[in-house]
């Protein structure tokens, strides 16, 4: 498995027990009047084969809301504290850190956003469409419109890496 980064192919990253992790995937979901997101089968099934465990940690990344299995989080707050005091460390503390929040799954595989991840991701109350996607070592959450803008953007990107694409084989 090969992924293309930045411009740089990139193997795969062995996680959790040992496996590649790969989500993969992009479901058309809704939350409900509570707030409460529905995350796909295939992921609750990765994470618990993966570690053991079905938990999240979910905080606000590009206009949508990123999910990761709680032992990468840990790993990468490690990363973090251990980074020397600087504007940097602040603002991944102020802008990702914080507004993290750990979820369980309920038992119809649902995992409750708090209204501040709700507001940031634009899934206010009339806003109820979401687009869960596969993102490798996490999962995204976005509103639809937020999806398609975002998907626009990668499309426009990868026009001009014609060749790249080529050479993973696409």
């Amino acid at each position: 498995m090969a992924v293309i980064v930045a411009h740089k192919v990139l193997n795969g990253v062995k996680l959790g027990l040992g496996r590649t992790m790969l989500f993969k995937g992009e479901y058309n979901n809704a939350i409900d009047a509570k707030g409460r997101a529905s995350i796909p089968a295939k992921f609750r099934e990765m994470l618990s084969s993966t570690f053991g465990d079905e938990r999240l940690v979910v905080t606000q990344s590009d206009g949508g809301l990123a999910a990761y299995p709680v032992r990468n989080w840990e790993e990468m707050l490690k990363k973090v504290e251990a980074l020397p005091a600087s504007k940097f460390k602040d603002a991944l503390n102020l802008s990702l850190i914080a507004p993290a929040v750990e979820c369980s799954f309920d038992k119809q595989g649902r995992i409750q956003l708090t209204k501040a991840q709700r507001c940031y991701a634009g899934l206010e109350s009339e806003i109820r469409e979401i687009v869960v996607v596969g993102y490798i070592d996490k999962i995204m959450i976005w509103n639809r419109a937020k999806h398609v803008e975002m998907r626009q953007q990668a499309e426009e990107l990868l026009k001009d890496e014609s060749q790249a694409l080529k050479d993973l084989g696409f």
